[in-house]
């Protein structure tokens, strides 16, 4: 297993890949106010894995979305790659996501209906590439362990499987930047090592950013650096009591 260190959180760094400064998000469940998020910033590397870790209500997802552009901040900014995320239009945010960010869920949203292959390759034809690399192809399915497995639909496949077909999805475009959310939560520890390990592999051979939620401390240990987060914000090691049991 590869043995993260929980680092000095950088920020403010020349050049960063992604950078997140002081990012605020408030949900309203009924007349309750909720602050997902309070003034978290950080920033990462090209190239670097770092992996946020936190338990559940601490504000990871919230934060994987606004990296993602999938959802607003209420206040502060995130850049991706040299891209002001709250400048973006829907449309040029859209167009973002589909050319530079590979996701992989918790759960694998596979269309039941295609095979392992089909749902692979469908990532490219909705970001309209259309470069198909099959030695590519070949060779993620292949340190997956799926290639006995293409022609079989999601049902067919195991949950390990589906989660691998997922990551797959998740990198046929070569993005720049892979963001994962619980990417081993509904898989068991032979499957969340080939997972883990592959997000290693796509950091290390193909110098993509990978930024990973978890809520486990074993499994952030595979990233160079680690983020921990609790309440809504960044705090230190020793703040974590999940951290310091581990």
């Amino acid at each position: 297993m590869w043995r993260g260190c929980s680092c000095k959180i950088l920020s403010g760094m020349a050049g960063a890949f992604i950078e997140a400064k002081d990012l605020r998000k408030t949900y309203h469940v009924g007349k309750i106010e909720v602050e997902a998020l309070r003034g978290v910033s950080f920033s990462v590397q090209k190239g670097e894995f770092v992996s946020v870790v936190g338990p559940s209500g601490s504000g990871k997802s919230t934060l994987f979305y606004l990296l993602g552009g999938l959802t607003r901040a209420d206040g502060g900014s995130v850049v991706l790659d040299g891209d002001d995320l709250a400048s973006l239009s829907d449309a040029e945010r859209t167009r973002m996501r589909k050319h530079k960010i590979g996701f992989v869920f918790q759960k694998f949203n596979l269309l039941p209906t295609l095979d392992a292959r089909s749902n692979i390759l469908i990532a490219q034809e909705i970001s309209g590439n259309g470069n198909r690399d099959p030695e590519y192809f070949n060779r993620i399915t292949d340190l997956l362990g799926l290639t006995k497995r293409l022609m079989h639909k999601p049902a067919e496949l195991s949950g390990g499987e589906q989660q691998r077909v997922a990551l797959a999805r998740a990198l046929i475009n070569k993005p720049t930047v892979v963001l994962a959310d619980e990417p081993t939560g509904n898989l068991d520890s032979k499957n969340s090592d080939v997972v883990l390990s592959m997000l290693r592999l796509s950091n290390k051979e193909l110098g993509q950013t990978v930024m990973m939620i978890t809520h486990n401390p074993a499994a952030a240990e595979y990233g160079d650096r680690i983020i921990h987060i609790r309440d809504g914000q960044i705090v230190n090691p020793e703040q974590d009591p999940q951290w310091a049991r581990h």
